[in-house]
């Protein structure tokens, strides 16, 4: 990682409050090229308080776009960090309308040209595109990484049309700890108490809205960009990792803008930017490639952006299983068209007699993180023993014909089923010549959402159907010698919540049902020879530093098996941040700890739960808050149980508490 200290503009810095048509103002903090002639500005817009939580990640970047002559600009959502107003459920139309309001505010600003631009990963990669959809005026490009076109079918909530048992959880239970943490007095003044008690009263778990919409909604379609591509005018650059749930947005992304208005990019990372070199790399220029679009589109100057290929994609080679690789072998490749003329679909039919399956409510455990961030314990490990827990197809690989994939595989299964509701898991291995089996990609379906993911049809317990559906994307070479193996399973916890029933699984009928596998021409192409990143380089890090951790430090994922009971549990150290102490003084300490325990035969006994503390501290002030959080989710046949609590304190006064329990009918039981 190259820091860069010389730029070509001197930069300032200001903290403002931006004023919205209702009064309302939004904090917002400015980095601005020394200059007087207008420029473009470029907006990341979030909750995750620009003062603290992203301030490391923060200053690796807008300084950087300031310093190449750009205003960059990181704001507050409403009801979050310093920002006025209460918060909202994410996505909402108050927050879209907010962005909006920001992106014409900030074009009227005397030191911007007209020109916005929007850039973010997660959250804000997703109000980026929500908010292109709104079609303002001055927004005319995009940068949008690691986030989703369907808030239904590719977000934390559901998967396949199933209940994401890992995440739909995790989440919610992170942003009830996030939205419960108080403004800062450094920042919000003497108002920070009032402000903070004012926004406790109106909380509200997510979970509670997220499981109340168990099929694909009116809910779930707002602020869900796919419901129509051609509502975004502003110019789209789609980032995505293959290790990060949101990859196979920016393949529909490509697939539906219009070519002289988008590009894709795909590499082998995780939930983070590019730039950052978190495992897996190698990592890339990021900062720089932006800084090419920005200046195509909101500068006017032709950068050769637009001349790359349409989609540019890394394709690993093979790799032995591990939770962490600090960079994975591969190569760069570039696609004219997505579908790509380069790509041929492949069916493998599937042989041998019919099979029944029947997986231990406990598959799953070697599924690694939803999220992967580039931990330690991040991706799955060697999947020999969930392999066991599946019934298997395998396909070798011809000497001297490796395969080469790039895109979606899709998968038909002839099953017959005695229960109304149930669900498949596919999973598609690399397997060496020594046994070990490395997880390529995966995909799910809840089989009651078999004929579309807005209504529930039940399974006629004793009939036979064939049900189609796709993995997520990826790009991978499998050698000579080694086996692709299709791995399939009726359980897969605790990224899927089971249903009640499913622990009889389900008889697979091979004859009818095939894997379908993208293969890509392996051959050198014209757009693949071109192909080039510069080393990446940010701006001079935030001087963050961590104090010695409080308590041994524990385990990121660590699974406990009670052989008498049949349970097992999975301890999760999400790792978000620990202790640290930023410049201004604040010390910000998170812990947080996540549990999935479920007994091997037992659909029922699924139980996730989270519990986190938050406290922020400023000793020269006297200033010690802290937010405690519980968060639970149980199931019965007929419901989900959700129940929360929050404590807050400031100093040794119990400012506020709030618990909720709540019963939340399951639609396909």
């Amino acid at each position: 990682m190259r820091i860069r200290t010389d730029f070509p503009y001197e930069t300032t810095q200001d903290d403002i409050r931006i004023p919205l048509p209702d009064g309302t103002r939004l904090y917002a903090r400015v980095w601005r090229p020394v200059t007087d002639e207008p420029v473009p500005a470029l907006l990341e817009y979030l909750p995750y308080r620009l003062s603290d939580w992203t301030a490391p990640r923060d200053s690796q970047r807008h300084p950087w776009y300031a310093g190449h002559g750009y205003a960059s600009v990181r704001v507050d959502v409403r009801g979050h960090g310093n920002s006025e107003g209460m918060p909202g459920d994410e996505y909402d139309a108050t927050e879209l309308a907010d962005g909006v309001a920001v992106v014409e505010w900030l074009a009227a600003q005397p030191w911007c040209n007209g020109n916005v631009g929007m850039f973010g990963i997660s959250w804000g990669g997703f109000n980026s595109l929500q908010i292109a959809a709104l079609a303002p005026e001055p927004l005319k490009a995009v940068v949008t990484v690691c986030s989703a076109d369907d808030r239904y079918d590719n977000d934390v909530h559901y998967m396949g049309g199933s209940v994401l048992g890992v995440d739909m959880h995790a989440w919610a239970a992170t942003m009830l700890a996030f939205v419960c943490r108080p403004p800062d007095p450094e920042y919000a003044g003497d108002e920070w108490r009032e402000m903070w008690l004012r926004r406790l009263e109106t909380v509200d778990p997510f979970i509670h809205t997220w499981l109340s919409h168990q099929l694909r909604d009116d809910y779930w379609k707002h602020g869900s960009v796919c419901e129509d591509y051609s509502a975004i005018d502003a110019a789209v650059l789609a980032v995505g990792g293959w290790h990060d749930p949101y990859r196979d947005t920016v393949l529909r992304l490509v697939e539906h803008l219009p070519d002289d208005r988008v590009r894709g990019l795909i590499g082998p990372w995780s939930h983070q930017y590019p730039d950052r070199g978190l495992p897996p790399g190698p990592p890339i220029g990021f900062l720089q490639e932006t800084l090419r679009w920005w200046d195509h589109h909101l500068k006017g100057r032709d950068t050769g952006v637009m001349d790359e290929p349409l989609l540019r994609s890394w394709i690993s080679e093979s790799h032995r299983p591990a939770t962490v690789y600090p960079e994975l072998p591969g190569r760069w490749v570039g696609d004219p068209a997505w579908p790509s003329p380069y790509i041929t679909p492949a069916p493998h039919a599937l042989g041998g007699e019919p099979a029944v399956v029947r997986s231990p409510q406990h598959t799953g455990v070697d599924a690694g993180r939803f999220f992967p961030f580039g931990n330690d314990a991040d991706l799955p490990p060697d999947q020999r023993e969930e392999d066991a827990r599946s019934v298997c197809f395998e396909f070798p690989v011809a000497d001297g014909q490796p395969v080469e994939i790039l895109g979606r595989p899709e998968v038909t299964l002839r099953l017959r089923m005695d229960v109304p509701y149930g669900q498949v898991v596919a999973r598609l291995c690399d397997v060496a010549p020594d046994g070990s089996s490395t997880l390529v990609t995966r995909g799910a379906l809840n089989l009651s959402a078999r004929r579309g993911r807005d209504r529930n049809a039940p399974w006629t317990p004793g009939a036979t159907e064939t049900v189609t559906f796709r993995l997520n994307g990826i790009g991978h070479t499998f050698p000579a010698g080694h086996r692709i193996r299709l791995a399939v399973s009726s359980a897969y916890w605790p990224w899927i919540w089971p249903q009640a029933g499913s622990d009889d699984g389900f008889v697979l009928e091979p004859a009818g049902s095939a894997l379908v596998l993208p293969v890509r021409d392996g051959g050198e192409h014209p757009e693949d020879a071109g192909i080039r990143f510069e080393p990446p380089e940010q701006s001079e890090p935030l001087r963050v530093t961590a104090p010695p951790a409080a308590r041994e430090e524990r385990p990121e994922r660590r699974v406990v098996r009670d052989v008498a009971k049949g349970e097992w549990r999975l301890e999760v150290d999400p790792r978000y941040g620990g202790t640290r102490v930023y410049p201004d003084g604040l010390e910000f300490t998170e812990d947080a700890l996540e549990t999935y325990t479920i007994r091997e035969d037992d659909p029922l006994s699924a139980r996730a739960g989270s519990d986190w503390t938050v406290r922020l501290r400023r000793p020269e002030r006297a200033w010690d808050v802290r937010v405690e959080t519980r968060s639970e989710i149980t199931c019965d046949a007929e419901d989900f149980v959700a129940s929360n609590e929050v404590v807050c304190h400031d100093g040794e006064e119990v400012v506020f508490r709030r618990t909720w329990e709540r019963r939340i009918p399951r639609v396909a039981r």
